[in-house]
């Protein structure tokens, strides 16, 4: 459980802020925790956070979201949270370490295949000697994956479980598996490095992101001043161009 400062309050209070109107963030730095799968578009919002705020920095830390609730909960010094999983955001907001978080996006799963692999389906996945990598059960893009392969009827025998998506899709690009399921961003964002193959949305899975201001947060003007770029409408465009559903 965090305690914020009071004056800290005061300021988030001050701003009396939407999602649509900036908030009036001050010279300093935040540090944001977000699910692996936004590395590349969280990168380029706090690029664009940058360049509007003069004299801010935003530093990333990017990890698995049920990982970084974990970190949140035990008091690491983060200032934003955004999840992958509404059940990891819960698992913060229940200990009152952030509040009324909002929705930002929805990502579904994809195939993410070597090139020149002959895997067109999910069906292939559980052909014997495919090699195929998963998330983690216990993280978001695992249990989606789970989730996609239980609507398939499909058993797969995975040769890896990933830490996060990140470590999961790397399993392909440098050779030791020869398809995962990720998100369809992940895809998007590793280029000509893998083969995406869409998965029918009658089996398909979906998660919802969501982000808020943890309470511990050093610099709460911000911090809600970057969770309110991503919620605007360059946020979702920026989002949208890397694949992610509008919530």
């Amino acid at each position: 459980m965090r305690r914020a400062a009071s004056a800290v309050l005061a300021v988030s209070l001050a701003t009396g802020c939407s999602a649509s109107t900036p908030a009036a963030a001050s010279k300093g730095s935040i540090t944001v925790f977000a699910a692996s799968s936004l590395s590349k578009a969280f990168t380029q919002l706090g690029a664009d956070f940058e360049a509007k705020h003069t004299g801010t920095k935003v530093i990333f830390s990017f990890a698995a979201s049920s990982a970084l609730a974990q970190q949140v909960l035990a008091g690491a010094p983060a200032d934003v949270f955004a999840s992958a999983s509404p059940r990891n955001m819960k698992q913060v907001t229940d200990a009152g370490d952030a509040s009324d978080p909002k929705t930002f996006a929805h990502n579904v799963a994809e195939i993410a295949a070597a090139p020149g692999s002959a895997v067109t389906d999910l069906a292939d996945l559980s052909r014997p000697g495919l090699k195929v990598a998963l998330c983690d059960s216990s993280v978001p893009c695992g249990a989606l994956a789970d989730q996609v392969l239980r609507n398939a009827h499909v058993t797969v025998r995975p040769v890896t479980r990933g830490v996060d998506v990140a470590s999961t899709l790397a399993a392909v690009t440098n050779g030791s598996a020869d398809a995962a399921i990720v998100y369809v961003t992940d895809v998007r964002a590793a280029g000509n490095k893998v083969t995406g193959i869409p998965i029918p949305a009658a089996v398909n899975a979906s998660t919802a992101y969501e982000i808020a201001t943890v309470k511990g947060s050093h610099d709460t003007a911000l911090a809600v001043a970057f969770e309110q770029l991503v919620l605007s409408a360059e946020g979702q465009a920026t989002l949208a161009t890397a694949g992610y559903q509008r919530p």
